[in-house]
């Protein structure tokens, strides 16, 4: 059975074109995906904003986002 949710991590090298390159992939399967940012790479959870705005704007499509403590729930818009 597939899983409902993937999840990703972002580490000490921080937010990089290739994980935002490598984000795309999954969504052309599914709508919901969860990023957790570990504190290696921020221990401020007001910047958690900005970057899924960063995520956002680098991948391709229409996307919307919900921000809860260090982990991003980033979700695909769909047309109805």
């Amino acid at each position: 059975m597939k899983s409902l949710n993937l999840s990703f991590q972002i580490g000490k090298n921080g937010l990089t074109k290739d994980f935002i390159e490598h984000l795309a992939v999954p969504f052309k399967t599914r709508r919901v995906i969860k990023v957790q940012v570990l504190p290696s790479a921020s221990k401020d959870r007001l910047r958690m904003k900005d970057v899924a705005e960063e995520i956002i704007a680098g991948l391709p499509g229409k996307y919307n986002y919900r921000v809860i403590g260090f982990t991003i729930v980033l979700m695909k818009r769909t047309n109805r």
